[in-house]
This record gives structure tokens, C-alpha cells and sequence, in this order.
């Protein structure tokens, strides 16, 4: 794990610390004929050779960089200016996943040592159920409380930042618990409260007040219960 956290680490600084915007754009523009392009790939080579620290690991900073280098190019020659948000989600996921490789590489071990880790698959399952499976039980529970005068307020709210923000708690909740950090539920709650009572008084609608604090504490309450369940099921195992 201590050589996944440098080698993130070493991302960190030269994906964007040490990445100013002068080079991103002129990547942008001239592509593979940047030389900003090159200096970027030999900085994080660079950079996870020294943090790491090791000259057995040399072999594998060349690695880094040079996929580091052929995945920033796909990104560039692909990415148009409506897609810029999505291929900087791929590029991330591609680069951490390169990491995580050379590491399981490195220390030649494989991903089967992932997939016989119990800890692991409670973990995933937990994380997964408390995304977009519940949002569609807690929608389908307080349906029939649905107020009519609901519909008239999404036009001022971004697209789905409702089902976001209640995967977003839930997911902050979880990790409380499994940290021992219970009195962060009540502080994540209050501040919750807080932003939605602005709202909610300028609606002047009961109803409305009513429903949300449903939705609310039925996502808290599920929250809890996965978080203590795989709480229970982590110190139970071997």
C-alpha cells in the first residue's frame, strides 16, 4: 500500500501541482509536438523514481511514464471541447489504473489477491449499495408522498443534484462509521438542515418539508445500518 501512496503521490505533483496551465494548453494545441508534452512524461518518471526510492524500481518509473505519456496522447487527440470533462475522468482512471498495476507488478502479486480478499468484496458491496440501488428503493418508498408543487422547484436545480447529493451523504456516512467517527453523522446532518432551510421556507410548502425530511433520514438510516453491518462483518473476519 506505502508504494501505491507514493506513487499517487507522485501523480498528485505532476498531474497538477507541478503541471502549470501554460503547458496544459500548449498540449492542447500542438499535441504530440509539445515539448511541454515530454518535459510532463519525464517529470513523472522523475518523480516516482525519487519517491519510491529503490533502484530495482527504475525499470518501472520508465513504465510509468512512457504509459503516462501514451495515455495524455490518446486524451488530447480524442478530447473535443464538449467532451474535455469526460476524457479528464478517463485519463484519471487510466493513470491510477497503470499505478495499481505496476505496483501488483512490482511486488508480484496479481489481481486474484484482490478477488480472495473477503475485506474487499464487503467493502464493494457496501460501497455499491449505498449508490444508485438505494436512491431508486428510497424514490420508490416516498413516492406517494410526491407533493404536486414539487416539479415547479427542479427548474431551478441542477440535473439530478438531488440523487447525487443522497449518494454523496450516504457515502460520507459510511465512512464515518467505519472510522468511529459518529459525531460527523450529526454535523453532515445540521449542515444538510442548514443549506435546506432556505429552501424550504421560501417554498412555504409543507408538504414539501415533509418529503425531504423523509427521503432524508430514510438515506441517513440506510446509511448507518450498511455502515454498522459491514462494520460487523470486517471485525468478524480472520
Amino acid at each position: 500500500m506505502i508504494l501505491f501512496i507514493k506513487l499517487f503521490l507522485a501523480h498528485l505533483l505532476g498531474d497538477f501541482i507541478w503541471q502549470p496551465n501554460s503547458w496544459v494548453a500548449d498540449k492542447e494545441i500542438k499535441k504530440h509536438k509539445s515539448i511541454y508534452l515530454y518535459i510532463h512524461i519525464l517529470l513523472h518518471g522523475v518523480l516516482a523514481a525519487i519517491l519510491v526510492g529503490e533502484i530495482s524500481f527504475i525499470p518501472y518509473t520508465v513504465l510509468i511514464a512512457v504509459t503516462h505519456g501514451i495515455i495524455d496522447l490518446i486524451k488530447l487527440n480524442f478530447q473535443k471541447k464538449k467532451t474535455k470533462r469526460t476524457w479528464f475522468v478517463v485519463d484519471q482512471i487510466a493513470h491510477i489504473l497503470v499505478l495499481i498495476g505496476v505496483v501488483l507488478l512490482y511486488e508480484n502479486k496479481t489481481i486474484i489477491n484482490f478477488w480472495q480478499n473477503n475485506a474487499f468484496w464487503i467493502l464493494i458491496t457496501g460501497i455499491l449499495l449505498l449508490t444508485k440501488p438505494t436512491s431508486i428503493f428510497i424514490k420508490t418508498i416516498i413516492s406517494i408522498w410526491a407533493p404536486e408543487s414539487r416539479n415547479s422547484h427542479q427548474d431551478n436545480s441542477l440535473i439530478a443534484a438531488g440523487n447525487y447529493i443522497g449518494i454523496l451523504e450516504r457515502l460520507f456516512v459510511f465512512g464515518f462509521i467505519l472510522t468511529g467517527h459518529f459525531e460527523a453523522i450529526g454535523f453532515l446532518l445540521a449542515a444538510k438542515s442548514i443549506f435546506r432551510f432556505g429552501d424550504l421556507k421560501e417554498a412555504k410548502d409543507r408538504k414539501l418539508t415533509e418529503y425531504v425530511m423523509i427521503g432524508t433520514l430514510i438515506s441517513f438510516g440506510i446509511a448507518i445500518l450498511a455502515g454498522l453491518l459491514v462494520q460487523t462483518l470486517l471485525l468478524q473476519l480472520p
